[in-house]
């Protein structure tokens, strides 16, 4: 019995031995977390003053060329093209012959058919003259004169038929894709596809504004336009259409319609940029980096450095104006704001300014 009671209670003492030594490490491990805490609590960030300075009104926006003409176009009947009178990179104009098909059923079914209009005009006129001295009956003329209709109507379907058998370009521009070669089967149901065209004589640039700018433009406006590729070239544009509601992005559509050079140097598909010119003078306006936003312009929430705490503000963002905002209300001129390091930040956290 002694020695069972010794034995428990050296297993007690034990016991005891180890949790005044854990809770003795666990201690020193919150200290040491809490050390580190606190050396590490600074978030890095970078910084830029709040600037009142004399702001150009004037603004630019990106977008591609596209053709202000533009067709797929197909073949409406069925047939063998027998030549192809046209190449890729060709320029051609409405009406002009591009491919022709097998025709030597549709020539005969069209002499057939004016044989067909001639003999019943014959007939017709021998009818009317017979009818006038009491020859045939009102009956036989009214027959005769709707066999010479149906006559007519059949020549003018085969001469149609003929026509069809010349395949001619509806739109003016260039060949930019051939679909077909001489041999090809071409069929109307579903539709064989024969040239794609494109019309660069006149292109549009299509560009987004946002709100503050689109409120400035209006239709018919001109529009200074360059070409990436082009650096030492300009050319003229007028808007033709600004929609009347935001995208997605809430921005709005803009698009330009611009006459090419003689030599067609624009491309549908290069990069272009739209100059806008401001009706008004240059500003002082009280503006700030585009960057300092938490998130987008559209939060208006910008966080700013005071005794080396970040405050979180509500601000008022004007028009934006290239990599700057202009704040109508909330920032004072001089203030530092948080440009970069925003997305580890929280009200009221302690930052490190990086120069």
């Amino acid at each position: 019995m002694k020695k069972t009671i010794i034995t428990i209670v050296a297993i007690a003492g034990s016991l005891a031995l180890i949790g005044f030594i854990l809770t003795k490490n666990k201690k020193e491990n919150e200290e040491k977390t809490a050390i580190v805490a606190e050396k590490n609590a600074a978030v890095s960030v970078k910084t830029a003053s709040v600037k009142t300075e004399e702001v150009s009104l004037d603004f630019s926006a990106n977008g591609n060329f596209e053709p202000t003409q533009e067709l797929t176009f197909s073949a409406e009947k069925s047939g063998k093209v027998t030549s192809v009178l046209v190449k890729e990179g060709d320029y051609v104009n409405v009406g002009q012959t591009l491919l022709i098909v097998r025709s030597d059923v549709i020539n005969v079914n069209a002499q057939a058919a004016q044989a067909a209009y001639q003999n019943a005009k014959a007939d017709y006129s021998r009818y009317e003259n017979a009818f006038k001295t009491g020859g045939i009956t009102k009956q036989q003329l009214d027959q005769a004169r709707l066999a010479l209709t149906n006559a007519d109507a059949n020549l003018k379907q085969a001469n149609i038929n003929v026509g069809d058998t010349k395949i001619k370009a509806p739109i003016k521009g260039f060949i930019n894709k051939k679909y077909v070669e001489p041999g090809s089967i071409l069929t109307g149901m579903p539709a064989t596809a024969l040239f794609d065209i494109v019309n660069v004589s006149k292109l549009k640039l299509k560009v987004t504004v946002n709100e503050s700018q689109v409120a400035s433009l209006k239709l018919g406006n001109t529009v200074n336009i360059s070409a990436s590729v082009y650096p030492d070239k300009s050319f003229s544009g007028k808007i033709t259409f600004i929609a009347a509601k935001a995208d997605s992005s809430l921005n709005f559509p803009v698009e330009i319609e611009i006459t090419n050079n003689a030599s067609n140097d624009l491309k549908a598909g290069m990069y272009g940029t739209a100059q806008f010119a401001s009706q008004q003078q240059k500003q002082m306006l009280t503006v700030v980096p585009r960057n300092a936003f938490v998130g987008s312009v559209s939060s208006n929430e910008i966080f700013v450095v005071e005794n080396g705490i970040a405050k979180l503000k509500k601000v008022t963002a004007g028009r934006i104006l290239g990599d700057k905002v202009e704040i109508i209300n909330g920032l004072a001129d001089g203030e530092i704001v948080i440009v970069t390091g925003q997305i580890n930040l929280q009200d009221g956290n302690t930052v490190e300014i990086i120069k």
